[in-house]
């Protein structure tokens, strides 16, 4: 891989040329390598990083401390902190079993939302930094997954679209719910359920005695899986294909 002219911070320069993406260049054969950096490398080390403390924490001049290399090494695949964080989010997908098999669309679709959302809770970052629109060769073999698993329904392809978005935006929700609410019990110093329900007590004592939420306050008294998520997941993402299911008579 030809050495890219190193910036001087982060970023990369501004340059009037067009830009070859990150996976273009990758995708070149590579020269003998001068050192054992590599793309994997980078992107297993800066995922430690942002998994123990946050994205960040990342940035180019950690990044060559970890590796133990020169701070401009990482310069000769990456060009700054955003295709560093592209590399990371593909190392990511990289991680999810696709391979595996799956009966149907149904079971299908429901695996892909299973291991995405084991890989976002994994990997909490990603939950701002994986969007449809970060484009990479592991990220795309997810739409190319389902589908496949869509294609023998007769669909057509903006439906499809449709139905794999409907899918992903539902994890994508539900898990951004879930990290929010680990990042406020670790602020807080909150460990479970039971701490946080007391730490949110004064509030929610003064809003239920206002008299305006008898539904939720019902919800407050009767529930019993307030701390089960994997249920509440389960169960939300059954509605969602069940809704998929009676909407197209799948």
């Amino acid at each position: 891989m030809p050495a890219q002219q190193a910036p001087t911070g982060d970023t990369p320069a501004g340059d009037d040329k067009p830009q070859i993406s990150l996976w273009e260049r990758l995708d070149r054969p590579a020269p003998t390598p001068r050192t054992t950096l590599t793309p994997h490398r980078i992107a297993e080390a800066a995922v430690a990083i942002a998994d123990a403390e946050g994205l960040d924490a990342v940035t180019m001049r950690r990044l060559a401390v970890e590796l133990g290399v020169a701070p401009m090494a990482a310069y000769r695949y990456v060009s700054g902190k955003d295709e560093l964080i592209e590399l990371m989010v593909d190392h990511v997908y990289g991680q999810l079993p696709l391979d595996a098999t799956s009966e149907g669309w149904r079971d299908t679709m429901r695996a892909l939302a299973v291991h995405l959302r084991a890989m976002n809770l994994a990997h909490p970052w990603t939950v701002r930094t994986a969007t449809p629109f970060s484009l990479s060769p592991n990220q795309l073999a997810v739409p190319e997954r389902a589908f496949a698993a869509l294609a023998e329904h007769g669909l057509d392809a903006d439906t499809t679209m449709a139905v794999f978005r409907t899918v992903t935006g539902y994890v994508h929700g539900s898990v951004a719910a879930e990290v929010t609410l680990e990042t406020l019990r670790r602020e807080r110093g909150w460990s479970d359920g039971d701490q946080t329900r007391a730490g949110l007590a004064p509030r929610m004592s003064w809003l239920m005695s206002t008299g305006r939420y008898p539904s939720y306050q019902r919800y407050l008294h009767e529930a019993t899986r307030k701390d089960d998520p994997d249920w509440q997941f389960a169960t939300g993402l059954d509605c969602v294909l069940d809704g998929i299911a009676a909407h197209f008579a799948l």
